[in-house]
């Protein structure tokens, strides 16, 4: 599903974020990446998502070398990942529905399928009620929500969140990895970067720990720190 191979990422002011990194997501699984801030698990997101380039190493995703991926195929390897981010990244002039039929339009989904899907996922999140609601209407962990059924609704076989829960109060958050989980044991792999101890700490998934840019722990149903 996932895989790195000896995999270092060095900025062009010399700074190296990731150094080494191996490791193996299988699909199916749910793991958590944990560090400090500046550790380096957003450049391993980005190197996950194509946003960025390794500098050495080899990154397999579904069974591609994903390595030295030309442009114009990074969209089509997209396809295959739901991303939800911290900040949520709704379109603001658009309803819940819209902002969710929007990621099948980029895919070229035909409008009956659409019709069909949208609903569907809004439901499997609980909006339903808000479907014609816009952004600024809706709180927080609705607006996430919305975020994740976005994600959700092209059907990837892995999510990848970074820090979907640090804009969210407690509660929310837990509401939020509860639907994440519910969507793990249908068989979607999800990875999530994170500093939220209590959750980590609760759920006991696999644990990816990186300090320096160099992954110190692989739990496979770990904690937080050790």
């Amino acid at each position: 599903m996932i895989e790195f191979k000896n995999v270092s990422k060095i900025y062009s002011t010399g700074t190296e974020a990731v150094h080494g990194a191996t490791f193996v997501i299988e699909k199916g699984d749910f793991a958590f990446l944990v560090g400090q801030s500046g550790s380096g698990k957003s450049t391993l997101i980005k190197l996950i998502l194509k946003e960025e380039e390794p500098t050495e190493g080899t990154i397999i995703i579904n069974g591609k070398d994903t390595t030295f991926l030309k442009p114009s195929r990074v969209p089509y390897l997209r396809r295959s990942m739901g991303v939800v981010f911290q900040d949520f990244r709704l379109l603001p002039d658009k309803t819940v529905y819209d902002n969710v039929a929007f990621a099948m339009n980029i895919v070229k989904a035909a409008p009956r399928h659409i019709r069909r899907q949208v609903p569907m996922v809004l439901s499997l999140v609980g909006l339903s009620s808000k479907a014609k609601a816009y952004p600024e209407e809706l709180s927080g962990g609705e607006q996430q929500r919305v975020a994740l059924a976005r994600a959700l609704v092209n059907n990837p076989s892995m999510i990848i969140a970074d820090e979907p829960t640090g804009n969210l109060d407690p509660e929310t958050a837990w509401e939020i990895m509860t639907l994440l989980n519910e969507i793990n044991l249908r068989g979607t792999t999800v990875v999530i970067a994170t500093h939220a101890k209590d959750i980590v700490d609760a759920m006991k998934k696999r644990v990816i720990e990186i300090e320096k840019g160099i992954i110190i722990r692989d739990d496979r149903k770990g904690g937080y720190s050790k």
